[in-house]
């Protein structure tokens, strides 16, 4: 069965092929959303809650865009939205020492590099930082982009440009490090 005939099924109340539909585009919309949280937990909470409010609103998908863009923006929406409402609630908290965190570091990365970029990217604007998760590290196309947020192709390629700009200029202190 083709996405299309999967979503007029499902439109037409068809509940059983909604398990297709997401298999089909989980992986993508998980990375989408681990992108945004960067916390594993987070990413399966965004994601879950993606596909809950896709399957409950199958009724304004138009088919204008691809199912795959349209869960996507969906996600974004979701991941957005959601990390304002946990940076409100963690500003409330008392921060844990170092040592409490956890955490390990990926291979081939300086832990000082990686939390340099880290933060430079939680650094950039909301705009530029959307921009460039979806583009660099998601892969989507300029014409994606803008679906997904409502925006230009042209305002994505120039928030793209000053996102790269501005993380260039953070991590200026890292280039030696990168010389061979």
């Amino acid at each position: 069965m083709t996405e299309s005939e999967l979503i007029q099924r499902l439109k037409a109340g068809d509940h059983d092929v909604a398990r297709s539909l997401y298999d089909m585009h989980v992986d993508r919309v998980f990375r989408l959303c681990y992108r945004f949280a960067g916390e594993y937990d987070l990413a399966q909470d965004f994601t879950q809650e993606t596909f809950v409010r896709a399957f409950g609103k199958i009724g304004t998908f138009r088919g204008e865009s691809a199912f795959g863009t349209w869960v996507c923006a969906i996600a974004t929406t979701v991941s957005l939205n959601e990390l304002r409402r946990i940076k409100r609630f963690r500003s409330r908290e008392a921060p844990l020492d170092d040592q409490l965190r956890g955490g390990s570091t990926p291979r081939g990365i300086e832990p000082d590099l990686r939390d340099d970029l880290h933060r430079a990217i939680e650094g950039l604007p909301e705009g530029y930082r959307t921009v460039f998760l979806l583009h660099d590290l998601e892969s989507y196309t300029h014409e994606e982009i803008g679906h997904i947020l409502g925006i230009k192709a042209g305002t994505s390629k120039s928030q793209l440009f000053r996102a790269r700009n501005r993380l260039r200029e953070k991590l200026a202190k890292h280039a030696g490090e990168w010389a061979s």
